[in-house]
Formats: structure tokens, sequence, C-alpha cells
């Protein structure tokens, strides 16, 4: 508990200036942490990112994650999509399962394509939320924090109900529906406080839907890691785990609050 709570501390230090200061520091930060979370999950797979299937997927993922405004750009340059250049991935990843006859398989480009959208668009997004502006980021985060500490304390506290025992053995019904709760009341004050111009109804409905997403999207990566019999995604923050331990949940809670058009 202690390890996890100084790491989480000097984490934080870290990375809230960042988020702060916006702009293409942020966006560099963004990438780094992209580009940590795929290397962890291709080793999952047992594959490497310094590999040619590694670095075109790298290539790919880059392309995805690119800002609305930089990649308006790089169309003007190419007359190119970015989509098209995860399709050109696409094609390049199965003529190398030709090349190295099949010692990289079609499953194997298939992981690394889904892997690409799976970081890329939750990256993207908080990319773009932070475009959007600092207090939607700041809400964001909040109820994504404030989801992993109720759900955490109201599991250890009360917690007898298994949520998904095949999935996350240590999870509980009680801390599913505490997170929520912690996660509706950060929103409710972050939005009063901040003068956020969304009405507290609408406040509320996005809180308890991110709190659920966030939650499931730990789930996800919880069953990721128990199907390649592993307890931590990487050991980069200890007592926390990799990138992706730490970021599961806003991979999915950056994409559902564009999706709800609360930005």
């Amino acid at each position: 508990m202690k390890q996890r709570i100084i790491t989480g501390a000097i984490a934080a230090a870290l990375f809230i200036p960042f988020v702060i200061i916006g702009g293409i520091p942020f966006i560099i930060l963004v990438y780094i942490l992209a580009t940590i979370g795929f290397q962890e999950l291709l080793k999952m797979k047992g594959r490497s990112l310094m590999s040619i299937p590694g670095l075109i997927s790298l290539v790919a993922l880059y392309a995805f994650m690119l800002p609305g405004d930089w990649s308006q750009q790089v169309y003007e340059w190419t007359g190119y999509l970015k989509v098209e250049f995860v399709f050109m991935a696409v094609i390049l990843l199965l003529i190398h399962t030709v090349v190295v006859k099949n010692s990289f398989t079609f499953d194997d480009a298939a992981f690394a394509i889904l892997g690409t959208l799976y970081v890329g668009l939750g990256f993207y997004y908080l990319i773009e939320t932070r475009e959007s502006g600092l207090a939607v980021l700041i809400f964001a985060l909040l109820v994504v924090w404030f989801t992993d500490s109720g759900a955490y304390f109201t599991g250890r506290k009360i917690g007898k109900r298994k949520l998904w025992p095949e999935i996350s053995p240590n999870k509980t019904i009680e801390g599913f529906l505490g997170g929520i709760i912690w996660a509706v009341g950060i929103a409710l004050v972050f939005a009063y406080f901040a003068g956020m111009e969304q009405s507290m109804a609408l406040v509320v409905i996005v809180a308890i839907v991110a709190s659920i997403f966030g939650q499931l999207g730990d789930l996800v990566e919880s069953a990721l890691k128990r199907h390649f019999n592993v307890k931590d995604s990487g050991k980069m923050l200890p007592g926390h785990g990799g990138i992706l331990d730490r970021f599961d949940s806003i991979l999915f809670v950056m994409p559902l609050l564009h999706f709800l058009h609360f930005i």
C-alpha cells in the first residue's frame, strides 16, 4: 500500500504539469505513454516492439494518434488520410506473414492491429480532450481516479459479493457501486466549482456512464493479463504495474466523452 501511494503521488506530480501546460509538451508525453503501453501489450503476446512488425504497428499507432489539426496538415502534404496509413500497415503486416513463412502469423497481425486501435484510440482522445479544454480533461481524470479509489476502498471495507471472479477475483459488486458513487460525488463538486456549462443532470449521467466504462476498461485489461498469464502489463510503476495498468480506464472513458458529445 505504501509503495502504491508513493508511486501514485510521484506519477501525478510528473503528469499533472503536462496536463496543465497542454500543447506540444502534453502531446509528446502522451505519445511516449502510448509507445510504452503498446510495447507492454506486444510483450504480453511474446512479440517485440523492436521488430519489423512491431515497428510497422508503431508507425500505424503514431498515425492513428495524430491530433485533428496535425492529421489535416499530413493530408495536405501527402494526400493521404491517417486511416490510410493504418490500412497500409495491415497490408505490410500480412505481406510479412508470407516473407517469414508464418513464423509471424495472421493471428499475430490481427493482434498487432487491434492493439494499435486499443491503445491508439484512447490516447488519441486523451489528446483531443485536452485540446478541447483543460476543465473537461480534469473532470474526466477525476472521475477515473475517484472511480478507481472508490471501488478499491469500498471493496476492501464492505465488499463481499464477487463482481467477476473469472476475470478479476478481488473486485466486488459493492466496490463497483462504490466507485460509481465516488465518481458522481467528485463530478458534481468539480462541475460546481469549475462553473462547467453542462447541466448537473448531464454531469451525473456522464459520471455514471464514464465510471461504468472505466471499470469495464479495467476488466478488459484484467482479462488480457489473465489470458496471457501475467500479473501486470509492465513494471514501470512500482505498486501499480505498467502504463496499461494505470491507463486502462482512461482508454475507455476518453472516447466515451466524445461519443456522448459531452465535449
